[in-house]
């Protein structure tokens, strides 16, 4: 049904206009979840989720799916995406200041591909308003997955001011979150991707942390989300960062700026401008880049997959890799809220040997 639905209607959508009905709707979802009693335990039966408990990062996830950041980024939709099926749901970017994002035009879907291209910018409402948002939620008392914050640089903060901004950041958001991460791989704020030298992210990740565990009262476990871009001894130099600053662990990757190996041709893609690109162009570097992570700090780091993942099998591979758990977004966005049960039961078949 969502693939017709997605062929004759969604696909004749502005790709932005069609994200915020979408989340719009997992609003909704969300809200008649909260609104019925025992709703929230029959849709993990229906979908699934929950079966595959982990735990990580000293926390107990129902099970190794996650949505990404990008998707949810003002945590309006935490509920609804539980209830689909994600056992852990990762908002965000969000930054100290709101910000509207870059201009529009911004966000395009390369069917060939199965791909999206974005240059959002960080539009997202800022910490303060993400922060109320949340608590509220929390205080409501409804049965949330796993809850990650993702938070980034606010564009109009000076490089030299950015560690500042990213602890405002933590302060609002850390009491509130699961665990914390540090952005420093989108594209699409100019300058952000400098902050991946080791020199200037170890001062950042340590003033991040001091932050966050103070705001919050205890230790919040803090990633780090890098790009498939970063060369092999820059994968190697972060991973090293991580293990000697005490970093919970990373999460890798991020869209990639790269253009190769599109199918979508390639004036088309110059037309449509920059950005960074997720799905499956992006997944033999992310798998790649996982297994550099694995073989430099083996299991003293949580490695949390993303980028191209698109299906069960994906999954199963990311994990066999050494993800702890694996993050999707456009996955999602082409196969619709259906996916996560559809993988949770093909992971469930495989655990038991079914064919």
């Amino acid at each position: 049904m969502y693939r017709l639905l997605f062929r004759v209607v969604l696909v004749r959508l502005d790709a932005e206009r069609a994200h915020v009905l979408g989340v719009r709707l997992l609003a909704l979802l969300g809200r008649l979840v909260q609104a019925a009693p025992g709703a929230a335990a029959l849709a993990r039966r229906l979908t699934g989720a929950g079966r595959a408990p982990v735990r990580v990062l000293g926390l107990d996830l129902p099970g190794p799916l996650g949505v990404a950041a990008g998707l949810d980024k003002d945590a309006r939709a935490v509920v609804g995406l539980a209830a689909v099926g994600f056992d852990v749901v990762e908002v965000g970017t969000v930054t100290a200041l709101p910000q509207p994002g870059n201009a529009r035009p911004r966000l395009f879907r390369l069917p060939r591909d199965r791909a999206v291209l974005n240059r959002m910018g960080f539009n997202n409402d800022g910490a303060e308003v993400v922060a109320e948002r949340l608590r509220r939620l929390r205080a409501g008392g409804a049965r949330l997955p796993v809850l990650g914050v993702n938070i980034g640089k606010s564009k109009v903060v000076a490089a030299e001011d950015a560690v500042a901004d990213y602890e405002t950041s933590a302060r609002l958001l850390a009491p509130h979150a699961d665990y914390l991460v540090v952005n420093v791989s989108s594209p699409n704020t100019p300058g952000l991707r400098d902050l991946q030298a080791v020199e200037t992210l170890r001062p950042l990740l340590l003033a991040v942390r001091e932050a966050a565990d103070t705001a919050a009262g205890r230790h919040v476990p803090l990633l780090v989300k890098i790009a498939p871009d970063l060369a092999d001894d820059d994968v190697r130099a972060v991973a090293d960062l991580a293990l000697d600053t005490g970093l919970d662990g990373i999460i890798a990757t991020n869209t990639t700026t790269s253009r190769t190996g599109l199918r979508t041709p390639a004036a088309e893609v110059e037309r449509l401008g920059t950005g960074g690109v997720s799905g499956p162009p992006v997944a033999a570097r992310s798998l790649e880049v996982l297994r550099l992570l694995r073989a430099r700090c083996g299991d003293r780091l949580a490695l949390v997959s993303a980028g191209g993942v698109s299906d069960a099998a994906d999954v199963a591979e990311r994990l066999a890799a050494g993800a702890a758990f694996v993050q999707v977004y456009t996955a999602f966005v082409y196969a619709g809220p259906g996916w996560p049960a559809r993988v949770h039961r093909a992971l469930g078949r495989a655990r038991w040997g079914r064919a």
